[in-house]
């Protein structure tokens, strides 16, 4: 009988693809084995069709918690806990490491269920729900490695060493949709800026943006700069940057998230703070600058020669506050230029290898 597992990673976006490398991880070292994940509902387009994916197992749990003893929530939790269960999960691997995480990783009924000890997990409530409780070593420091550690123990293989690759999949007609889109567009690069995030504390400013654009188009006269955005607010300060920068960029339509990855397979660069457009890029072996304020970027940016990742050279920096009096100097310590040097750095032949 093949190994049967299930991973628990409901969210956030980059959290999730973050984890993605734990995927190649377990085909590599366990031949046959069956892998089922556990995502929430906003979430499910990263994971939707990917080959090595048995089942997706899709949960509600922000509407759970705003109606909680609704017959709604009742139905639906009582059904997934029936689903984990009938899938007989050889293992169970939380990583996440918060209550939420903890209790979905429980009623799976999976007899063996690993995730991080009282160091590594967001809230110790957590550890009331998993068996075994994995140490993080020093070399652990990124989030997709922490994954891959908890992963490893039973497998009994360390995942150092190992060339390892996240992916998300897409269709065939993601892709020509994507390729149609480019078709339209000028014979030189294409360039993506992402403008948006969920803290204030990870943004950029709409000058900076206006200026990095300027000095793309400056030095790359023929290419093209596509301005992505998630809701209406960081639409209408994409549509600000275009109109200072002028020329050579569009702002995109609306996207499915799946169109949205098939696109970041397909340009040639993509700039952007501490969030999901970033993330998705590396996954799908798209070159990435990036910047990091209030997070830390040895941490979360993107790993590997293909990409570039700027850390505010302020001494509070990597802080993890969600909001701060120091958030306008802080902004303006990640420069053009220096974003600017990281885009030529990437694109000055040779070339940095995928992977």
């Amino acid at each position: 009988m093949p190994l049967r597992v299930l991973i628990v990673k409901v969210s956030a976006l980059g959290d999730v693809i973050h984890a993605l490398p734990v995927l190649d991880y377990l085909h590599q070292v366990s031949s046959g084995i069956e892998i089922d994940w556990v995502v929430e509902e906003g979430n499910r387009d990263i994971l939707e069709g990917h080959p090595l994916l048995r089942r997706l197992h899709v949960v509600r749990t922000k509407a759970w918690r705003r109606d909680p003893l609704s017959d709604t929530t009742r139905r639906e939790i009582s059904a997934i806990r029936r689903e984990l269960r009938e899938a007989d999960y050889d293992i169970a691997f939380d990583l996440q490491g918060n209550v939420k995480s903890g209790i979905i990783t429980w009623l799976s009924g999976a007899r063996r269920r690993y995730g991080f000890d009282r160091e590594g997990v967001r809230e110790s409530l957590n550890l009331l729900f998993t068996t075994n409780q994995v140490p993080l070593r020093r070399q652990d420091h990124h989030i997709s490695h922490r994954s891959l550690r908890v992963v490893s123990v039973p497998l009994g293989r360390d995942y150092t060493g190992m060339t390892i690759g996240p992916d998300i999949f897409t269709s065939p007609e993601d892709d020509a949709a994507a390729e149609a889109l480019l078709a339209t567009l000028d014979d030189g690069l294409a360039f993506l800026f992402h403008n948006g995030t969920t803290w204030t504390t990870k943004l950029w400013y709409e000058e900076g943006w206006i200026g990095l654009g300027r000095k793309v188009l400056g030095r790359y006269p023929d290419s093209t700069i596509l301005l992505s955005w998630g809701n209406e607010q960081e639409k209408n300060a994409a549509e600000t940057i275009a109109a200072g920068i002028g020329r050579g960029v569009r702002v995109l339509p609306k996207l499915s998230l799946k169109g949205f990855c098939a696109l970041l397979k397909k340009v040639d660069l993509v700039v952007g703070g501490d969030t999901g457009p970033i993330h998705m890029a590396a996954a799908v072996g798209t070159p990435t600058v990036s910047f990091y304020r209030s997070t830390d970027g040895r941490r979360n940016g993107p790993l590997g020669d293909q990409h570039v990742v700027i850390q505010s050279p302020l001494d509070c920096t990597a802080c993890l506050r969600k909001s701060c009096d120091k958030d306008a100097p802080c902004r303006a310590s990640i420069t053009a230029d220096v974003l600017m040097s990281g885009i030529e750095k990437l694109l000055t032949p040779p070339f940095p290898s995928a992977g």
